[in-house]
């Protein structure tokens, strides 16, 4: 005989029926047919709107470049891509990146007293990273994509967004290159760019542009870390560019609560701060503050309608070991709530290089105290080959700026 269902059998019945009818409700209304299913193809075809995305899947079994374009998606088998070869490649960046916090913390944020032995600790396996890169997948994508030389001087520079998976979200993509050879890089053929997903660069493309409020955000003493003194030369850079007189929350008044009240008033926000990353919890990682860190839960957990983020601290968009599949980073943060382009960095930076690029880039996006932040990616990029060409031994001065965004 089939036993009698319980009250609580009963009740968990019944609050099912009215789930279903409640979601065929709202999937009945204008705009909400897709409510709770997974998005259609043809709803993310419109994020490569501006260029195609790339989106890179690594497995033991193949590893492909998914290559979404506004027609369709093309699958490319790369070959020379492993799992095994990306593991041992993220192990190898992970242990000079962190030669590279070292060293930025003993210098203080000064380039001349980094150690010579930290310099070639860091610098050749970021360059064997790169060159790897380049070999395994980048330019066999790029040449595919038909930018297989730099574009012609006066031409517009095309643009590639990529989206990248697994262990390879922590790898500096547009920076691979066999930067020895001219030509031979990401950064001499497109302009970059990085999103978490499809649909958060769909919607990225829909928002219109704000009022052009600037907050600014710096942190020049940190408690237990070492002083930027490049943070007023920064808020000095602000004040200059901006018509309209900037928010300022500088050392005591750079409290988290006021930096959240503050982020719902501005639509541009340039942080200058110390940056931390949790790789085994992401979700914990943070930029320091007055009176401790403002979390990627803290940002995640608002919404804004933010123009343009700037987050001149360290690591702030190096995601997680242990979840690698999981884009939880400060910049992707700051993408989701709202903020259309981002502008943050790898992993340590010097303060000198993070303020140098910040001059840049601003003297790119505000022209006559009226900011404009679409030009930000090919801000960047300029800004970062500029530091290249400086500096053409030392990549970890200039592969750690990345721009996510539409």
């Amino acid at each position: 005989m089939r036993p009698r269902n319980t009250p609580d059998a009963d009740r968990r019945m019944a609050l099912a029926r009215e789930w279903d009818q409640l979601v065929d409700q709202v999937r009945g209304l204008p705009g909400f047919a897709d409510f709770l299913r997974p998005p259609r193809l043809e709803t993310l075809l419109p994020a490569a709107a501006g260029g195609p995305v790339v989106i890179l899947n690594v497995s033991r079994w193949r590893c492909d470049a998914l290559i979404v374009r506004t027609s369709g998606v093309e699958v490319v088998e790369l070959r020379h891509l492993t799992s095994e070869g990306v593991a041992a490649q993220a192990q190898a960046y992970l242990t000079a990146v962190g030669a590279r916090q070292r060293a930025t913390e003993r210098g203080e944020g000064r380039r001349d007293l980094a150690p010579a032995g930290d310099e070639a600790r860091v610098e050749g396996p970021l360059d064997d990273c790169l060159r790897w890169m380049w070999e395994a997948f980048a330019r066999e994508l790029l040449d595919h994509l038909g930018h297989a030389a730099p574009p012609v001087p006066g031409e517009p520079w095309p643009r590639v967004w990529w989206c990248p998976t697994g262990l390879l979200t922590l790898l500096p993509i547009h920076a691979a290159g066999d930067h020895r050879t001219p030509g031979a890089a990401v950064l001499d053929r497109v302009v970059s760019s990085y999103t978490p997903t499809l649909r958060a660069l769909r919607e990225a493309r829909q928002h219109t542009a704000g009022s052009g409020r600037m907050l600014f955000v710096g942190m020049p003493a940190t408690p237990g870390q070492a002083d930027l003194p490049n943070v007023r030369v920064e808020e000095e850079l602000i004040g200059h560019h901006f018509t309209e007189t900037p928010t300022r929350l500088v050392g005591r008044q750079a409290t988290r609560d006021a930096v959240l009240r503050a982020l719902s008033e501005h639509d541009w926000v340039h942080f200058a701060c110390h940056g931390e990353q949790n790789l085994a919890d992401p979700s914990r990682g943070g930029l320091l503050l007055h009176d401790g860190p403002l979390t990627v839960t803290d940002l995640g957990s608002r919404q804004y309608r933010g123009e343009f983020a700037y987050l001149s601290g360290c690591k702030t968009a190096v995601g997680g070991r242990r979840l690698p599949d999981e884009a939880i980073t400060l910049a992707a943060a700051l993408h989701y709530t709202g903020y259309r382009h981002v502008i943050a960095t790898l992993w340590s930076v010097w303060d000198e290089q993070a303020a140098e690029i910040a001059r840049d880039v601003y003297t790119a996006l505000v022209r006559d105290g009226v900011p404009d932040a679409r030009p930000a990616a090919r801000a960047l990029h300029h800004a970062v080959r500029r530091l290249r060409t400086a500096h053409p031994d030392r990549p970890s001065m200039w592969t750690p700026f990345a721009h996510t965004g539409p």
